[in-house]
């Protein structure tokens, strides 16, 4: 017990203080594992910890027309595998200090461990993790418990205006695309499921060819080669998922309005946005983070709240993914204010569109991105989410060395140019949840 203690005391310092890893131009090396799957490696020494995620092209985007079985068949993977039951999975784990993390999304379902690197605890959580990852029995009385789970987050989304704008935000952008489908499918789709179901999609996207691993940590090379086939050598190798279609700009503006009993109107505005290595990422995401991603001193914050004092927040976003994300404005207000909050979004993204920001605007947004980057890759846990995304979408090896300078190169002109050729404020899907104006405060 007083081991048990003190790695699971060990691995919570360590991460409260960050395990900070080194940044004198991040190193990262690559290779293909025999059976296909790509891997990223940086070796951080400073700590005795290895981090692992092992990201496969299984989100839901791969759904088909079983909506949700990605959500669903990523959740099942740690509630029984290699003869071991969810309680056993976790006590052993938990034995060792290790931490195990599993979710799903759009593009990816992931996997991840962080542990101590000497032998006497890797050891045993890469047994268990190559348990989770190669041999899921998808156990039908957990599938029960889950798919349960999730018809009764169905039934409380329905009572959230949030989710309801969310979801009718991606209807709107996306039509007939798999990213237009939530991630947790529809209660029609989800009581369809069956273990069988969740085999088969486990079957062929958890494969060689449709992973990739990210490592960060205190070990060599060759240790990390060794490492990354154990936890994915015994999969087949398979085939990669084939390529998802092109994203459709919208042709002409899209309007849905959803009457709900609340007393905040939630406001989305938006479009297709830009994926991942997109050639126009650098000047889209400065521009938008003079717009509205740089909370309250955001062009948006500034004229929703600090001017008229119509919400307590605004903001944008772009969303890379491997196909065109969706690019956000939003905001919640008063339903008596819904109508003045809007006018006031769309006055301001044209305006921007239009004019773009001033040379003021630039330098203190490239300030304020550049002399914040060192925190975004302080630590092995902020590194490895890097790794899996430079990994997974095929980014260049480089992309953290060179992303200030990229910042920097940024110009008034460019951000002008890129905004007009993508953000079209006359074709945009705008979704307003909420009660009537006569209900708000």
């Amino acid at each position: 017990m007083r081991t048990k203690f003190f790695v699971v005391f060990f691995v919570s310092m360590t991460a409260l203080l960050g395990g900070t890893a080194a940044f004198a131009g991040l190193q990262i090396q690559h290779w293909t594992t025999d059976n296909g799957a790509r891997v990223y490696f940086v070796p951080a020494p400073e700590l005795p910890m290895i981090d692992l995620r092992v990201t496969f092209d299984a989100g839901a985007a791969r759904d088909g027309a079983d909506s949700g079985v990605a959500l669903l068949t990523n959740a099942l993977l740690s509630e029984g595998a290699g003869g071991l039951d969810a309680h056993q999975i976790s006590e052993r784990f938990e034995s060792v200090g290790a931490r195990f993390s599993n979710s799903a999304h759009r593009d990816m379902a992931v996997i991840g461990l962080r542990s101590l690197s000497d032998k006497q605890y890797l050891t045993p959580a890469l047994e268990t993790l190559t348990a989770i990852i190669s041999q899921p029995e998808f156990p039908k009385e957990a599938f029960k418990r889950e798919r349960s789970r999730m018809l009764i987050g169905l039934q409380q989304r329905k009572q959230a205006p949030g989710a309801l704008a969310d979801e009718a935000f991606y209807k709107a952008v996306y039509s007939t695309h798999p990213y237009a489908s939530q991630p947790s499918g529809t209660e029609e789709t989800v009581k369809a499921l069956n273990p069988e179901k969740l085999r088969a999609f486990y079957q062929q996207y958890y494969v060689g060819r449709n992973a990739v691993i990210a490592i960060v940590g205190d070990l060599d090379r060759a240790a990390a080669e060794a490492l990354a086939m154990r936890i994915i050598g015994k999969l087949p190798a398979g085939k990669p998922a084939a390529e998802l279609p092109a994203v459709k700009d919208l042709a002409e503006a899209v309007e849905i309005n959803i009457e709900h009993p609340s007393m905040q109107t939630h406001i989305l505005l938006g479009t297709a946005g830009m994926k991942r290595g997109d050639p126009d990422y650098f000047p889209l995401y400065v521009g938008n983070h003079i717009l509205g991603g740089s909370g309250l001193v955001a062009r948006l914050s500034k004229e929703i709240r600090e001017k008229r004092g119509l919400t307590y927040s605004a903001y944008s976003y772009f969303r890379p993914m491997r196909k065109k994300g969706p690019y956000t404005l939003g905001a919640q207000t008063r339903n008596a204010s819904a109508g003045e909050t809007l006018a006031v979004m769309r006055e301001t993204l044209a305006t921007f569109v239009t004019e773009g920001p001033s040379e003021n605007e630039l330098e203190a947004a490239k300030k304020n991105i550049t002399g914040g980057f060192p925190l975004r890759i302080s630590s092995n846990k902020k590194i490895i989410d890097y790794i899996g995304m430079i990994g997974f979408y095929g980014l260049p090896l480089d992309y953290l060395d060179t992303f200030n300078a990229r910042v920097e190169a940024v110009t008034v002109a460019d951000i002008k140019d890129a905004f007009q050729r993508r953000i079209h404020p006359d074709r945009m899907a705008i979704v307003m949840v909420g009660g009537k104006a006569d209900s708000g405060e």
